[in-house]
C-alpha cells in the first residue's frame, strides 16, 4: 500500500510538471536571422554592470536557432553573435515565444567582427516592444554627440596632434581658442542634457523594476550621484532582482581593510605570477582593469605614468588586467602605449572575482593585500598616494 502511494505522488508530480511545461511556463526564443553563419554560436547575455557569463548558448543550423529557459522574473538580455560585437536587446519573460528574424550585416576592424542588428525585428515579447522605447533615449543623445563633436572635430584633432607630439606650445595655444571654449562648453551642455534625460525616465518608471533595470542599461556605472535616484524607487523596485543589483552596486558590502581575493596570471610571454608575487617588496599596488577599447582607460594612462614615474622608486606599483575578449587587440594596444608596469590579460574571470562591472576600475592594496581604497582616479588618486607615502 505504501508502495503505491509512493507511485501515485511521483506520477503526480511528474504530470504536474508536465501540465505546467504546456502551459508555457517557460520562454522560447526561436530566430532565424540571415548573415549568420552557419554552425556560428548565438548567446544571450545578461544585461549587468558585472562580466557575467552567457544565460543559454546555442548553435545556428539550417539558419535557425531556439533558446528554451526559465526565469523567476523578466530578465533583459543582448542577443549575440560569440566573440562579435552588436547586439539585440529582448526581455525574456515565462509564457511568451519570442520571435526573431530579419537580416545582419557584419564589417571587420582590427581583427574584430561588428553585427548590426539594426534590421532585425523582435515579435511576440510586449515587454520586449517597451524596454525598445525607453532606450531609445541613446540615440538621440548619439545625434547630439556626433552633432557637437562634427562641429569641433578640426580642434580635436589638432589638439590630439599637438599631445601626442608632446608640443606644449601648440597644446597651450589651441586651448585658449574660442573654438576649444567652444568645444568645452558644448561638452558641458551635453553631459548636462544626457543626465537630465536618464533621470527623467528612470523616475519615470520608479515604481517598477524597469526603474533600476534602465539605470543598469543607459549607465556604464554609478557614482553617489545616483544614490538619489535610488532613494526615489519604490519598495517594489528596490525589492526586484534589478533593484538589488543597483543597490549592491551603490552600497557595496564594506571591503575596505579587508584582504582581497588572490589570482594567477600569465604575461603577454607565457610567464606566470601570483598577486602575492607582484607585491613582494611593494608598499602598495594599484590594481588597474582596464581595456584596449575603453577611451576613458586610455585617457589615464599619461596620469598613471607619472603617479608610476613619481612613486616607483618608493615602493608603488601597478599592475594592469586587460578584460580584451581577444589577445591580440590587447598585444596590440600595449605596443601603441608602451606600459612601463606588468599587465596581464584576465583570461580566468579575475575581473568577477573583484566584481568590476565597467572600466577603467581601480583598486589600492596594501604589501599584504589589504585594500586600503577603490576607483580613485585624477586628483583623488594623486591625493591619496601622497596621504600614504607620506605616512611611510
Amino acid at each position: 500500500m505504501k508502495t503505491k502511494q509512493i507511485l501515485i505522488v511521483f506520477f503526480l508530480a511528474i504530470f504536474a510538471i508536465a501540465c505546467n511545461n504546456q502551459s508555457g511556463e517557460n520562454y522560447t526564443v526561436s530566430g532565424e536571422i540571415k548573415g549568420i553563419a552557419e554552425g556560428s554560436h548565438i548567446q544571450l547575455i545578461p544585461v549587468s554592470h558585472e562580466m557575467e557569463e552567457p544565460l543559454a548558448d546555442t548553435l545556428v543550423v539550417n539558419g535557425k536557432f531556439t533558446f528554451k529557459g526559465n526565469v523567476e522574473e523578466p530578465r533583459a538580455v543582448m542577443l549575440k553573435v560569440k566573440d562579435g560585437y552588436g547586439a539585440k536587446y529582448i526581455v525574456l519573460d515565462n509564457s511568451t515565444h519570442i520571435k526573431i528574424g530579419g537580416e545582419i550585416t557584419s564589417s571587420e576592424s582590427n581583427g574584430n567582427i561588428y553585427y548590426d542588428f539594426s534590421n532585425v525585428v523582435v515579435t511576440g515579447s510586449p515587454l520586449t516592444e517597451y524596454y525598445t522605447e525607453q532606450l531609445n533615449v541613446r540615440e538621440r543623445m548619439d545625434e547630439l554627440h556626433k552633432a557637437y563633436t562634427t562641429k569641433y572635430e578640426d580642434v580635436s584633432k589638432a589638439l590630439g596632434t599637438a599631445r601626442r607630439e608632446k608640443n606644449q606650445q601648440a597644446i597651450d595655444s589651441i586651448t585658449a581658442s574660442d573654438e576649444y571654449k567652444g568645444l568645452e562648453q558644448a561638452e558641458r551642455e551635453f553631459f548636462t542634457t544626457v543626465e537630465t534625460s536618464y533621470k527623467q525616465i528612470f523616475l519615470e518608471n520608479k515604481d517598477t523594476y524597469w526603474g533600476p533595470l534602465l539605470m543598469i542599461t543607459l549607465m556604464t556605472y554609478f557614482t553617489d550621484d545616483q544614490k538619489i535616484w535610488y532613494e526615489e524607487l519604490s519598495p517594489e523596485a528596490k525589492e526586484s532582482f534589478y533593484g538589488q543589483k543597483v543597490h549592491a552596486e551603490l552600497y557595496p558590502a564594506g571591503n575596505l581593510g579587508s584582504k582581497v581575493t588572490e589570482f594567477t596570471v600569465k604575461d603577454q610571454n607565457g610567464t606566470e605570477a601570483t598577486f602575492a608575487d607582484l607585491r613582494q617588496e611593494k608598499k602598495y599596488i594599484l590594481l588597474d582593469f582596464w581595456a584596449s577599447w575603453c577611451n576613458p582607460c586610455l585617457k589615464e594612462i599619461p596620469h598613471l605614468k607619472n603617479l608610476y614615474s613619481q612613486y616607483q622608486d618608493k615602493g608603488f606599483e601597478i599592475v594592469s588586467i586587460s578584460i580584451d575578449q581577444k589577445e591580440e587587440d590587447w598585444k596590440k594596444k600595449l605596443e601603441e602605449v608602451n606600459l612601463p608596469w606588468p599587465n596581464y590579460l584576465d583570461r580566468d574571470g579575475i575581473a568577477t572575482l573583484y566584481k568590476v562591472r565597467a572600466v577603467p576600475t581601480m583598486y589600492l592594496v596594501d604589501e599584504q593585500g589589504v585594500l586600503v581604497a577603490e576607483n580613485l582616479r585624477g586628483e583623488e588618486l594623486d591625493n591619496k598616494l601622497a596621504e600614504l607615502f607620506a605616512e611611510k
